[in-house]
């Protein structure tokens, strides 16, 4: 695939680029990347998880392992709550 390089580009939109970056833990090229793709491949069906991206975050395999361990309780059922 080709590589293209974008030269010029202003502070305030590098600092977009970083923030959104940031908040999907995307590197600035994918960013780059899925911006592009979103807004300039909008006849192609997106997929419903990709449709989500920009209002959720992504967690690391560490970070669900530690939302799991912190709500295994709730998967235990208590019999005497039953009673």
């Amino acid at each position: 695939m080709k590589s293209i390089t974008i030269h010029g580009i202003d502070a305030e939109l590098e600092q977009k680029i970083t923030e959104i970056a940031n908040e999907t833990g995307y590197s600035q090229n994918r960013t780059i990347k899925y911006i592009l793709q979103k807004t300039l491949k909008t006849d192609k069906k997106v997929s419903k998880r990709d449709s989500f991206l920009d209002l959720f975050g992504t967690w690391s395999d560490e970070e669900k392992k530690d939302f799991e361990t912190r709500i295994s309780d709730f998967e235990t059922i208590q019999i005497s709550d039953w009673k």
